[in-house]
């Protein structure tokens, strides 16, 4: 048999149950069937899951951390700025708004685009992320927003009730996302200190599933 993959939403829980998830349990939401992996969320727009039930059988992949290629080669510039993608921002140019930390994360995601493929995957299939962020020179803290500017340029910018394409912002501007994806991982992202290459503000890690030829969505 082959996995399929479904994401539910949440259901309100009323008063009368006790204990936070009994109703779930109830409803075998947290036992999914061996072959599948079931992604939890809240709404019809969320950025991320609740949490992911892999069944017993369900074929899924680990990646390794994965940071940004060095690819921008131009004179004098920063640690920092040699990760900036120049096939997405030429020259190493960054439009209004958009910050090193946001570059980074969309070249980190296109690395892990790259990847995935080669392990005959997709953005689709991810179900969990773990992402380190590392405070930009001068910064005192890790630059989240910009983070989950790149992270919606590849996740989460679909309407799960009406399957509509949500507008996303690329630094101060909105557009369509670079890749239309309605998955939303379950996640986790921590500042780090120093990451293990100089430069790096952005480390991502990834678990996907493989999927059944017709993805299943229930709602």
């Amino acid at each position: 048999m082959k996995n399929s993959v479904k994401i539910l939403t949440a259901v309100v829980v009323t008063a009368a149950v006790a204990v936070p998830g009994t109703a779930y349990a109830k409803d075998r939401l947290f036992a999914p069937r061996p072959t599948e992996a079931v992604s939890f969320v809240t709404g019809d727009a969320p950025s991320i899951a609740d949490g992911v039930a892999i069944g017993k059988n369900v074929a899924w992949y680990k990646s390794s951390g994965l940071g940004p290629s060095a690819m921008n080669s131009a004179p004098g510039i920063s640690a920092e700025a040699r990760y900036i993608p120049t096939d997405v921002f030429p020259g190493g140019q960054l439009p209004a708004g958009v910050t090193l930390t946001e570059a980074q994360g969309i070249n980190a995601l296109m690395r892990i685009g790259e990847n995935l493929t080669k392990a005959g995957l997709s953005y689709e299939d991810v179900v969990s992320m773990r992402v380190f962020l590392q405070n930009p020179e001068g910064e005192a803290k890790m630059d989240f927003a910009g983070w989950n500017r790149a992270y919606r340029q590849f996740f989460a910018n679909t309407n799960l009730a009406t399957g509509a394409t949500l507008d996303v912002q690329l630094g101060s501007v909105t557009t369509t996302p670079m890749v239309v994806n309605e998955a939303r991982p379950s996640r986790f992202a921590l500042e780090i200190e120093n990451l293990p290459v100089n430069g790096w503000l952005v480390e991502v890690e990834v678990d996907a599933v493989y999927p059944d030829t017709e993805r299943h969505h229930q709602r």
